[in-house]
């Protein structure tokens, strides 16, 4: 077995309203066509443009998980704006066996959740600090450092949004070490930095739908490249 076992695929009913804004989504006109998409690492990456639903199916495999939509484990049961997408309610998650531990984190509404951790005198769970009392880059590392215990599935939604390249790869030793601990990781980012995880799927978004990619045929690798390889020329043809 493998830590992709917790999630080996997603299925699609296919039944979205007509109506819906979510059948304006390429994802949506993939999972239509295809019915499912498949895991076949312990770490899988959801990366491409803003707009293509990456966030919004991780969103709803997340929900469908059993997991509180602005983040946290199943026991995570606050709401402060209920607007999550309906997605959730038409795929449904294939498991080859149960994971004994889980969490989503979400870098956009982190906040939300260290009030709830707060509000049920949780802390001692999460380093024994109030996360409100840390920088959203340290409170998004505790939780992962205090919180993630191993044999689960971790849902992360733009990581990136909250840490610096150096706390990137403190992440990415992290996911190494949880991974060794029989987890799996499904992640959306726009980081090249974690893009480059080894052995990661890549799960490439794009107008057309989803295809799997190595990391080098990645947009975010190419561009970051060929700025970093030459930026004045980059800006010069940017700024002309």
């Amino acid at each position: 077995m493998s830590g992709a076992d917790y999630i080996s695929k997603i299925l699609f009913d296919g039944n979205v309203d007509e109506n819906s804004y979510l059948n304006n989504l390429p994802v949506i006109k993939y999972l239509k066509k295809e019915k499912e998409i498949s895991f076949s690492s312990p770490v899988t990456f959801f990366v491409g443009e803003n707009g293509t639903g990456k966030s919004t199916l991780l969103e709803a495999i997340a929900v469908a998980f059993g997991f509180n939509a602005e983040g946290g484990s199943k026991n995570f049961t606050f709401s402060t704006n209920d607007t999550h997408s309906l997605l959730c309610e038409h795929i449904e998650i294939a498991k080859r066996r149960f994971a004994k531990d889980g969490f989503f984190l979400r870098a956009e509404s982190i906040y939300n959740a260290a009030t709830y951790i707060d509000e049920v005198k949780a802390t001692h769970n999460y380093g024994g600090v109030s996360l409100h009392n840390q920088s959203h880059g340290e409170s998004f590392m505790s939780i992962i450092k205090n919180r993630f215990f191993g044999n689960g599935i971790y849902i992360l939604d733009e990581p990136e949004a909250a840490l610096s390249p150096n706390r990137l790869l403190t992440l990415m030793s992290e996911i190494n070490e949880l991974v060794k601990k029989d987890s799996q990781f499904i992640i959306a980012t726009h980081s090249p930095i974690l893009l480059a995880f080894p052995n990661a799927q890549i799960l490439e978004f794009n107008k057309d739908g989803i295809k799997e990619v190595s990391y080098t045929e990645t947009e975010h690798y190419k561009i970051t490249k060929s700025f970093l390889d030459n930026p004045e020329k980059m800006l010069y043809y940017l700024f002309d």
